[in-house]
C-alpha cells in the first residue's frame, strides 16, 4: 500500500489527474476535513464539518472558521453545489445514488488501519484535488520519519481518559514508534490504577484531548497514578489522535524530542 500510494502521487503528478480539478470541494468528516485542510486551494474548499472548526477537537480549527460547517450530511451541503464531497467509512447507502442525482461526485476513503493506509488516503485525495505534489510531498515526510525511525524504543502506555490506550500493533503504535516510543501490550487496550501502580511504564503518553471537560474519565485521569507515579510522564495533543493522519507528522517530530 505505500509503495501504491507513492506510485498514485507520482503518476498522477507526470500525467495529470483523470477527471478536472473540482472547483467546490466538501468534506463530511473530522479527518477528510484535515486532508482537505491541507491539500486543497484554499478557493476549492466550500464547506467543512462543525467539528473541525471546534479548538476541542481540531489543530486546524482556526483555518476551518473560514469556511461554512456542515453536520456532515450530504442534505446539509447540497445548496453550496459542490462537484466533489469527501467523507470516510461509508454512510447511509443511498448517499452516492442521491449524489449522482444532484451530479455530485464523492469519494469515501475507509478508515486507516496502518501508516501505509495513511498513505494511500493522501494519495487518493491530492490526486482527486487535483494537487498530487501536495499530497508526495506528505507522504515524502512520512517516508522521512520511517527512515530515520529511532533505534531505541522506550517503554510506554498511551493514555487516555478512563484509562483508555491503544493496540500495541495498531495505527497509533506505529506512529509513536517513529516517535522512540513502544506501546505496551494491554488486554482490551485499556490500563488500570492498579497496572500503573505494579508495573509502571518507563513513560506515559498521556492525551490532553478534552482536558478542561469535567467527566468522569477526566477525573480519572486527576489520580496521582495516571499523572505519572513514578513514570516520565510525556503530554500529547490528543486532537491529533483522534484521525491519526497527517496531522500526526508534526506531533511525532515533537515527541522525539520528549523521548530521548
Amino acid at each position: 500500500m505505500r509503495a501504491f500510494a507513492c506510485a498514485l502521487a507520482v503518476s498522477a503528478a507526470l500525467t495529470g489527474t483523470v477527471e478536472a480539478a473540482p472547483a467546490r470541494v466538501a468534506s463530511l468528516n473530522l479527518c477528510t476535513d484535515e486532508l482537505l485542510l491541507m491539500l486543497a486551494a484554499p478557493e476549492q474548499i466550500v464547506s467543512v464539518t462543525h467539528l473541525s472548526r471546534s479548538k476541542a477537537e481540531s489543530p486546524l480549527w482556526r483555518v476551518a472558521r473560514h469556511y461554512p460547517k456542515n453536520d456532515g450530511s450530504l442534505l446539509s451541503v447540497a445548496a453550496l453545489k459542490p462537484d466533489l464531497v469527501i467523507t470516510m467509512g461509508g454512510g447511509a447507502r443511498d448517499r452516492i445514488g442521491i449524489a449522482r442525482k444532484l451530479g455530485i461526485r464523492t469519494l469515501d476513503l475507509p478508515y486507516p488501519q496502518t501508516l501505509s493506509d495513511i498513505e494511500a488516503s493522501i494519495g487518493e485525495v491530492a490526486s482527486a484535488l487535483g494537487w498530487p505534489s501536495e499530497g508526495q510531498k506528505l507522504i515524502a515526510r512520512i517516508e522521512a520519519l520511517r527512515r530515520t525511525k529511532p533505534a531505541r524504543q522506550v517503554d510506554t502506555i498511551w493514555l487516555g481518559g478512563g484509562g483508555r490506550s491503544v493496540g500495541s500493533t495498531s495505527l497509533a503504535a506505529e506512529w509513536m514508534a517513529l516517535a522512540g516510543f513502544r506501546q505496551r501490550p494491554l488486554q482490551g487496550d485499556r490500563v488500570s490504577l492498579e497496572q500503573l501502580l505494579v508495573v509502571p511504564p518507563a513513560v506515559l503518553l498521556r492525551s490532553d484531548y478534552r482536558s478542561g471537560q469535567y467527566s468522569g474519565e477526566q477525573r480519572w485521569l486527576a489520580h496521582p497514578l495516571a499523572r505519572g507515579g513514578s513514570s516520565r510522564t510525556v503530554r500529547t495533543d490528543g486532537r491529533a489522535w483522534t484521525c491519526m493522519g497527517p496531522l500526526m507528522l508534526g506531533e511525532v517530530t515533537r515527541l522525539r524530542n520528549a523521548a530521548r
